[in-house]
């Protein structure tokens, strides 16, 4: 398959086969969050988040070099991608920090804050519309931040910011990708990204280095293949199901991360946290039926043959880099 070649499927009938493997997705993020976690309380954030695009990277440089050549890495937007690629390492930065000194469920539900970015930020960016409901829903996403970090709780520390700094990151990503659908391939697009985010941060990695322990050294090299196996089955999941129908699922990554964080960290979410929490959750759910509903007019309003195959979302088929656990809406 050529790199620069846009993905076209049709969604099989295969829901259950769907929501296995978006589980499985959500699994992986949250094990990737929860090494990242232990392995950040051992070496600096910048060496972490440099061991994970770095074997992101080669891990990808295996499977499309020999299938495609240098061609996979040819761009059409070069600032584009470069502005992307920086967008990702800052989300990576900011989010693994915030694991440093938050627990994973909480830290997690603040990042899923990035759908609700996503449609702040097209108003300005993208000049889209935004609805009154939609914009109900990203101010009640904020609420729900607001009661997990509420005055007096043991989340109101400036640490609370960055995830939510992550969050801004990971939204303006996901619009450059949106940018750059159709221009480039999410083969090229996440390819380059590693790229590029791996040499960034092997120019500063030298001053941060510290010398693993073997099993340490596993684990870092673990977090490449733990992100990346997590998008190719969040990508794969899509082609047996609709997006409607997988959204909710997505949002158990949280509850992993609060499974995960009880079972190796020891903390359990207080009953604030947990309001906060399922408040994001409801936020983000209705932006993504608000936009299932949006995309199902826009598609009536194209009648499009029912023979013709259906394109897999740009963003659900970003398999990036060091992108936090989370579905691409």
């Amino acid at each position: 398959m050529s790199a620069q070649a846009g993905p076209t499927l049709r969604f099989a009938d295969q829901p259950l086969k769907g929501i296995a493997l978006i589980c499985f997705a959500v699994w992986l993020f949250a094990s990737h969050d929860a090494l990242s976690k232990y392995l950040s309380g051992f070496y600096p954030v910048v060496m972490v988040v440099w061991a994970r695009y770095l074997s992101h990277t080669l891990l990808m440089m295996g499977i499309f070099i020999p299938r495609s050549g240098l061609a996979v890495i040819r761009t059409k937007r070069p600032g584009l991608q470069v502005l992307r690629a920086l967008c990702l390492i800052g989300c990576s930065l900011f989010f693994t920090t915030g694991l440093r000194y938050l627990p994973m469920a909480e830290a997690t539900a603040v990042n899923f804050l990035a759908p609700l970015m996503v449609t702040a930020l097209s108003v300005p960016l993208l000049k889209e519309t935004v609805t009154r409901s939609q914009w109900a829903a990203v101010l009640a996403g904020f609420i729900g931040v607001l009661i997990i970090v509420r005055p007096g709780g043991q989340l109101f520390t400036p640490a609370v910011l960055l995830p939510v700094c992550s969050a801004v990151c990971f939204g303006l990503y996901q619009l450059l990708t949106r940018l750059l659908s159709g221009i480039d391939s999410p083969t090229t697009s996440n390819f380059l990204t590693g790229i590029i985010n791996t040499l960034v941060l092997s120019s500063v990695v030298p001053f941060f280095w510290e010398i693993p322990t073997l099993t340490h050294g596993f684990m870092l090299a673990l977090l490449g293949l733990f992100g990346m196996s997590g998008h190719l089955l969040l990508t794969q999941a899509f082609r047996y199901a609709p997006p409607a129908l997988l959204a909710p699922f997505s949002y158990g990554q949280i509850v992993t991360a609060g499974i995960i964080g009880y079972l190796v960290f020891g903390h359990v979410p207080d009953s604030g946290a947990l309001i906060g929490i399922l408040v994001i959750c409801a936020s983000g759910l209705a932006v993504a039926w608000q936009q299932s509903r949006k995309a199902s007019r826009a598609k009536k309003a194209r009648a499009v043959p029912a023979a013709q195959p259906e394109a897999l979302p740009e963003e659900v088929a970003d398999a990036a880099a060091g992108a936090p656990a989370q579905r691409s809406p």
